[in-house]
């Protein structure tokens, strides 16, 4: 169905580009000249078939954009999400906060947990698999899993499950729940990927995931950065966790 523009505004006189256009959904539409220099094409990140790139004044925008700062949720897919661990360039990076996981109490491999206190985990599954490829590639995986005192069920099974981890080349940490407190880190699941895009978890109350939040405002993105220094600095080894 055909979109109605209405034109916002335009530096350009009587030639018509460059112009700026919302939409009944209020996004916007730019009209401006193509970039077509292929070595310009080549530094835009993740350009696809489908898009197209034009330049745009920064007059125009600072005219004619929106005045006031509006929050809107961009979420992606589990499977958007389950790429981007293998598209990212250098590191990935979690904070694991919850006190269960409704998912890993589905697996075979906790009620093995429960029963045995331990797991013959399967070292040759497709995530170790694609885990190592990763890693042979020179990319950094990393976690700091924040632990109860004493742990929960779900916090050992995961301590557990950080042996597999490290065999696939993650470096696991752990932080007491009291400790994070006193560093105030965001009470929140997340990753950061090359330190300049977050995806934050989010959780219903059954502790079932239901969907993944982008964060790519650099402001924002700092904060959890910062998070995740503080985190890693005063975390330890999963190994080293005596409680």
């Amino acid at each position: 169905m055909t979109r109605k523009l209405w034109k916002v505004g335009t530096n350009s006189g009587n030639n018509g580009c460059p112009t700026l256009y919302t939409t009944p959904s209020g996004d916007y539409v730019v009209q401006g000249d193509r970039v077509t220099d292929p070595d310009e094409l080549d530094q835009l990140h993740n350009l696809t078939d489908d898009e197209g790139a034009v330049v745009v004044p920064r007059e125009l925008l600072a005219n004619f954009g929106p005045r006031e700062a509006v929050h809107v949720p961009q979420m992606i897919s589990f499977e958007e999400f389950d790429g981007m661990f293998t598209t990212l360039c250098h590191s990935a990076w979690r904070l694991e906060t919850r006190r269960r996981y409704a998912w890993d109490e589905q697996q075979d491999t906790y009620r093995e947990f429960l029963t045995a206190g331990r797991v013959d985990w399967d070292l040759k599954d497709a995530w170790c698999r694609e885990r190592r490829e990763q890693v042979a590639l020179g990319k950094r995986f990393e976690r700091v899993r924040i632990l109860d005192e004493p742990p929960t069920e779900g916090q050992r099974y995961l301590l557990d499950n950080a042996r597999r981890n490290t065999t696939a080349g993650e470096a696991i940490r752990v932080l007491t729940r009291s400790k994070a407190d006193e560093l105030q880190l965001p009470g929140e699941d997340f990753w950061i990927f090359d330190a300049r895009v977050v995806a934050l978890l989010h959780f219903n109350d059954a502790d079932d995931m239901t969907g993944v939040e982008l964060i790519t405002n650099p402001v924002e993105v700092l904060r959890y950065a910062q998070a995740r220094e503080a985190a890693w600095h005063h975390a330890m080894p999963y190994d080293q966790f005596r409680g």
